[in-house]
């Protein structure tokens, strides 16, 4: 049985025993996420959007695609529509899947649904007020080679372009 050492707005951390394969036991902290979801958001360019977002928890400036915690157990994809057009002000027609990711599994439960979004259309002038960021559209390409040549650090943001630019070449 778990026992709840904090209980937090986002996550909670609970000290469980846990069984492995072989049969040993330990204790271990483990961090309880509701997960997320994450957003490659295509344009008839070929254009993606990246944000340029504070993180106050790194100190610093992060390059990543919209993205956000799932509430109140919301499917996934209802996660990013709602995501897309908080953060950019849009929605899209189309939506392909692009599989799961886990933030950092040997402590944390989040996983995160990465889906791919195009024939986007506006649905708001502009995003939430209290949101700290800014909306670029950069080519697909050009975002692929920020995120495997070290500019984009955002793991969610890496593995969402890489999967999505596979997706792309595979259709075409």
């Amino acid at each position: 049985m778990a026992t709840r050492m904090f209980h937090g707005r986002i996550v909670d951390v609970d000290v469980d025993t846990v069984t492995m394969p072989n049969g040993s036991q330990f204790e271990l902290e483990i961090v309880r996420h509701p997960g997320g979801a994450a957003v490659v958001a295509l344009d008839d360019r070929d254009r993606v959007c990246v944000l340029r977002q504070y993180r106050p928890v790194v100190s610093q400036w992060v390059w990543e695609i919209p993205a956000g915690k799932i509430d109140a157990h919301e499917p996934p994809r209802e996660t990013a529509c709602r995501e897309l057009a908080e953060e950019v002000g849009l929605e899209a027609a189309r939506w392909d899947g692009l599989g799961v990711i886990l933030s950092s599994p040997g402590i944390f439960t989040e996983k995160i649904h990465l889906f791919l979004a195009r024939d986007l259309s506006v649905v708001m002038d502009s995003p939430h007020e209290n949101e700290v960021f800014e909306v670029h559209w950069v080519p697909i390409e050009d975002a692929l080679g920020r995120a495997c040549g070290g500019d984009i650090e955002d793991a969610k943001s890496i593995a969402a372009l890489t999967r999505a630019a596979f997706l792309l070449r595979k259709e075409r």
